[in-house]
């Protein structure tokens, strides 16, 4: 599936022009479910966390008993070597991704015999700093690791967001803000989430129901070096109606704005704008 443009593929030892074949009708990834993947982004020259991409995607492959084949080092300099033919203004989506080949007697365990591995960019615009979001409630909830390998970023864990951003969508809602087997808020289905009360952020505490995300972990960084006040915490649905701002935290977008929360209406607040500042601001520093 093509979300973008401009697609080069990194297979085999090299890279190729366009969206090309990497797996077999008989490979475990294909037929059962064994992928897992991460994402970076390029924008304006400047690839955030690139290492720390990189390093995740391992880490999934581990988590879901697929054997890791590449190093961090060597992700970082093939993905570099890639986007050396786009346009330094190019925004470019950066997906390393792995898929078990083989299975055990059984067919069902990932084998460690062999590995598929590629990079795949595609150049998918950037999301104006005016673009905000909507949420609505969902009864889909987030697993937990005993039921699902939600420590990892896997290809198998995307059915069920896609069935909560269906159901909301049918509403009239952009993303689902999602509970945890606990009932209390987890993250949305395509972001991990913050509020702001009284000019202090909340964000749902890690708890094994959810993967907490690297920009996530960036923007807390970032409002606590400037001196703001960081919770992980248990929320409920109802600190969120409570709230003065709602934003989301990815690496699609790195902060989105939300505009509501079914019938509770926020404004794009000024910790919101500080939370992107800060982060573009970090970026560039690093750069």
């Amino acid at each position: 599936m093509a979300t973008g443009k401009n697609i080069r593929t990194y297979f085999e030892g090299k890279w190729h022009d366009g969206d090309v074949p990497v797996m077999r009708a008989a490979d475990h990834g294909t037929w059962l479910g064994t992928t897992v993947f991460d994402g970076a982004r390029f924008v304006n020259g400047l690839m955030p966390d690139l290492d720390l991409h990189c390093a995740r995607v391992n880490r999934s492959a581990e988590a879901l008993m697929i054997t890791p084949t590449v190093s961090t080092e060597e992700m970082i300099a093939v993905t570099k070597e890639g986007l050396a033919k786009y346009d330094t203004g190019a925004a470019v989506y950066i997906r390393p991704m792995y898929w078990a080949i083989h299975g055990d007697a059984t067919a069902i365990v990932p084998s460690a015999e062999e590995t598929g591995f590629a990079i795949c960019l595609e150049e998918i615009p950037f999301a104006a700093a005016t673009a905000t979001t909507t949420l609505g409630l969902t009864k889909f909830r987030r697993p937990v690791i005993d039921d699902a390998v939600v420590n990892a970023k896997a290809g198998c864990l995307y059915p069920n967001n896609a069935r909560m951003l269906a159901e909301v969508r049918a509403r009239g809602f952009s993303n689902a803000l999602v509970a945890d087997a606990m009932g209390n808020v987890a993250e949305t289905a395509t972001a991990n989430v913050f509020m702001v009360k009284d000019g202090e952020v909340f964000t749902p505490i890690p708890n094994g129901t959810f993967l907490s995300g690297i920009t996530r972990a960036r923007h807390i960084a970032n409002l606590r070096a400037d001196g703001v006040k960081v919770h992980e915490t248990v929320l409920t649905f109802d600190d969120f109606h409570g709230a003065d701002e709602v934003f989301l935290s990815g690496n699609m977008a790195k902060v989105t704005p939300v505009t509501a929360f079914e019938n509770t209406q926020y404004q794009v607040g000024p910790v919101t704008r500080q939370v992107r500042e800060m982060y573009w601001d970090w970026a560039a520093s690093t750069a």
